[in-house]
């Protein structure tokens, strides 16, 4: 009767798809990570053009190049925050499968680019290095596995996990590549350890990794040499380190000005490794404490929404990803100020580099996808019933 008189209520299909992204994202990382590229680009134009012009190309190809791959990066990373975290999950099972196959074949098929660690394959017109798309893959794999471990007539997924973790760090250091190896490590330790794993057998781990790091001291030349370097009290001028350590120390709290420092004249990998090297000198400590903030608030804002997820999957996933997002910020920082052993680690959405910015990307938009709010009760609801 109603309907006769009123007509029929058209029925919601539900919210539409970009106004409920945009409802549910977190704005502040998301931003961040919009503005970590911005810097990027800002400060490839004073390091890259030296490159350049050795390698006979434009004074900005480089910077040219940088905005291509960003621009796939955020767009890749844009997407994946539309996804629920089923889809990403699918999505990091394919992506961890595709990369470890190209990960066992880099012995045969790689390339080392004169920089002897085979970690790339050449393309011609680009290089793709497995290890940076294989690592979000990783810690959402291991994630799902330990998160199922705990469900009652369970996998044994710490296990599972832990076999796989192993099975890409021997890989890694064959390349060798210690510092991949190190970070994936890292963000199965920190999962393991949210998970609740015994103080006993991280203990044990620990002291794996470190007879791990001296086997490789006395096996690997390559190793030994980096820690050789970051050891010995005398620091030579010449070396990569010594000419950060001189552009930090120039730079002083606001720079000597745009365009004006010499390091990038110097670092062959100004560009990449050693990018916060030209931001202290150029632009002084004030950019780089800018920058570090910038990172800081995307660990902090994504920890934050992990204590109160319910889900474990998404709870490890997430922590696992924010986590290793911070520390590879970190290693690359501190390698530049002579904190770390050189690791040969990129900063991410601000050194040059297109496998890194763009698995990067795919990293943080799985991140923001977890760190969006859904309609759930938080733990603190459950712990607060029992």
């Amino acid at each position: 009767m109603t309907e006769m008189v009123y007509g029929t209520v058209p029925v919601q299909s539900g919210e539409p798809i970009l106004p409920k992204w945009w409802r549910t994202i977190d704005k502040w990382s998301l931003s961040c990570v919009f503005v970590l590229f911005g810097v990027g680009l800002l400060l490839g134009l004073a390091a890259s053009p030296p490159l350049a012009a050795r390698n006979g190309f434009e004074p900005f190809h480089y910077v040219t190049k940088q905005a291509i791959f960003g621009g796939a990066a955020l767009l890749a990373m844009v997407m994946t925050t539309m996804m629920s975290p089923k889809l990403v999950r699918r999505l990091a099972v394919v992506g961890f499968a595709v990369s470890f196959v190209a990960l066992v074949g880099l012995p045969f098929a790689g390339t080392d680019f004169g920089k002897g660690a085979v970690r790339w394959y050449s393309l011609g017109f680009a290089a793709i290095q497995p290890s940076e798309f294989l690592k979000p893959g990783f810690v959402v794999v291991a994630a799902w596995m330990i998160g199922a471990s705990q469900e009652l007539n369970g996998p044994p997924g710490r296990s599972m996990s832990l076999a796989i973790c192993l099975v890409i760090v021997g890989f890694l250091a064959l390349q060798p590549d210690f510092g991949q190896a190190s970070l994936v490590l890292f963000s199965w330790g920190v999962m393991y350890f949210v998970a609740g794993a015994p103080f006993v057998l991280l203990a044990g781990l620990a002291g794996g990794v470190v007879a791990a790091g001296t086997l490789a001291y006395s096996s690997s030349e390559h190793f030994a040499r980096r820690i050789d370097g970051f050891l010995t009290p005398d620091l030579d001028p010449r070396t990569q380190l010594g000419y950060a350590a001189n552009a930090i120390q120039e730079g002083g709290l606001f720079g000597v000005g745009v365009g004006e420092g010499q390091v990038k004249w110097s670092l062959p990998d100004a560009h990449t490794d050693f990018i916060i090297a030209v931001a202290a000198e150029e632009y002084g400590l004030l950019l780089v404490l800018f920058v570090i903030g910038l990172y800081a608030t995307i660990v902090a804002r994504s920890l934050t929404r992990m204590m109160r997820e319910r889900d474990p999957f998404i709870r490890l996933a997430g922590t696992g990803l924010a986590c290793t997002f911070g520390v590879q910020a970190m290693i690359n920082m501190g390698v530049a100020v002579r904190l770390l052993p050189a690791k040969g680690m990129t900063l991410p959405f601000v050194s040059y580099g297109g496998s890194s910015i763009i698995a990067m990307g795919i990293s943080v938009g799985m991140l923001l996808a977890f760190t969006r709010i859904r309609p759930q009760g938080e733990i603190g609801d459950i712990l607060g019933r029992r």
